[in-house]
């Protein structure tokens, strides 16, 4: 691993391709900054850098990997909990369509209770249809009986009244 920049024959760095010409004022900093002149005279070898890439990522890579493979875990977690959590977000609908069949069998019984009361009240009303039609009947048979007795008693006395008016004799 290298830095790009301009380099030297030997290969080292001669300045890093940030920095300022020499003599190029420094944006933002004073004429009189103590550091001045030490960018210029840094000279980074390849080997160096390797070496501290080397030492960089052997401290940091374990780190880096125990977090990548906790990572890992929580989002295997996750998809477990999350599959866990649709789960129970479906035994909660069931339960849910639970209590709605139960709130449907509970009215199906109210209505049901209901049609067997409207059965008795329609029996029962037959029943006294029933007894009013043999009842109706009953009393129109004792009215014609009746008139029949008062149509005959009529015809007696119409038969009777007859026989005692006065008739001429025949003569002979």
């Amino acid at each position: 691993m290298s830095v790009p920049g301009p380099s030297s024959p030997d290969g080292a760095l001669t300045r890093p391709p940030y920095c300022l010409e020499a003599g190029e004022p420094t944006p933002g900093l004073s004429d009189t900054s103590p550091d001045e002149g030490l960018i210029e005279d840094l000279t980074i070898e390849d080997k160096a850098v390797e070496q501290l890439a080397e030492g960089l990522l052997s401290h940091y890579l374990p780190d880096l990997q125990r977090s990548k493979q906790a990572l890992q875990e929580l989002t295997q977690n996750q998809v477990v909990l999350l599959d866990t959590l649709e789960q129970e977000i479906s035994k909660f609908k069931e339960c849910h369509s639970m209590l709605d069949i139960n709130a449907l069998f509970a009215e199906a019984k109210h209505y049901h209770a209901k049609l067997v009361n409207i059965r008795k009240e329609m029996l029962m009303l037959h029943e006294k249809t029933s007894k009013l039609k043999k009842r109706a009947l009953k009393l129109q048979q004792k009215r014609q009986k009746e008139e029949l007795e008062r149509e005959q008693q009529r015809e007696k006395e119409f038969e009777r009244e007859k026989q005692l008016t006065a008739r001429p004799a025949k003569r002979t």
